[in-house]
């Protein structure tokens, strides 16, 4: 279930920005000479995301014993902090980041660069796919590779179908909502990660008290960034043009 969540947001992020690319180009009637340097950086950051992904999981084949534990109680650490900021970071982009996308592109189709255009589409679906990676890697310990690996695909293909379709206007979905209850579940993952990253380290020698201290530390965690997080509820989504023939929107009130 944390799998499906956490790509089903991403994924649908990831969307969304293609989303906004897109439209702008079919808005500039541009689309025919610059949709595939998108796609083309798309293509990129798909396959330097599973990449990382698949280093990480050899990667933990190395060790063994203590330092087994150790790294996945680093690596646990780590995947809590960068999913609870990528929840707090697209909320603080959510009223900009259309604008911002849209003005790249056009510097780009300005400058007349293929590349610049397709290195836009490779970091912003990059950046949602290497924190994809990180969870999935750090969250493959307690429930298993083949059910992280199931549900987080599965959570990939809702996220593209409904990218789709939202695009094409073939669906309405309130953004707001979307993006509150998705973020307000990836904290409850990330203080489950927290709990299980401390729970690793005491089993590499923190001790008991460690021990002890990690659901502690996993409540903690999730009552803080949650009360941060629905403080700062009332802050726009963002959201592309659903047809290439409307207007972009304003962003949805989350």
């Amino acid at each position: 279930m944390d799998a499906f969540i956490v790509t089903l947001r991403e994924g649908f992020e990831a969307s969304l920005i293609i989303g906004i690319m897109l439209a702008f180009l079919v808005k500039t009637g541009q689309a025919a000479t610059y949709a595939r340097a998108v796609w083309m950086g798309v293509a990129c950051a798909i396959v330097a995301s599973v990449a990382i992904g698949a280093a990480l999981f050899l990667s933990l084949g190395e060790v063994e014993g203590t330092a087994e534990a150790l790294y996945e109680g680093l690596a646990m650490l780590m995947a809590a902090g960068v999913v609870t900021w990528m929840v707090f970071w697209m909320r603080r982009q959510a009223r900009t980041i259309g604008g911002n996308l849209r003005a790249q592109v056009g510097e780009a189709i300005e400058a007349g660069s293929m590349f610049a255009i397709a290195a836009v589409a490779f970091v912003a679906v990059a950046r949602e796919g290497l924190e994809t990676a990180l969870f999935l890697f750090a969250a493959t310990g307690d429930s298993g590779a083949g059910v992280t690996i199931a549900g987080g695909l599965a959570g990939v293909a809702v996220a593209v179908a409904l990218g789709v379709l939202f695009y094409h206007g073939a669906i309405r979905i309130n953004l707001g909502t979307f993006f509150r209850v998705t973020g307000l579940l990836v904290i409850v993952f990330a203080s489950y990660l927290l709990y299980g990253g401390v729970h690793e380290l005491a089993k590499a020698g923190g001790g008991e008290a460690l021990e002890t201290f990690a659901p502690v530390a996993g409540l903690i965690y999730g009552i803080a960034f949650m009360r941060l997080f629905l403080r700062g509820a009332s802050v726009t989504e963002p959201t592309p043009t659903p047809t290439p023939s409307v207007p972009a929107n304003e962003p949805a009130a989350s």
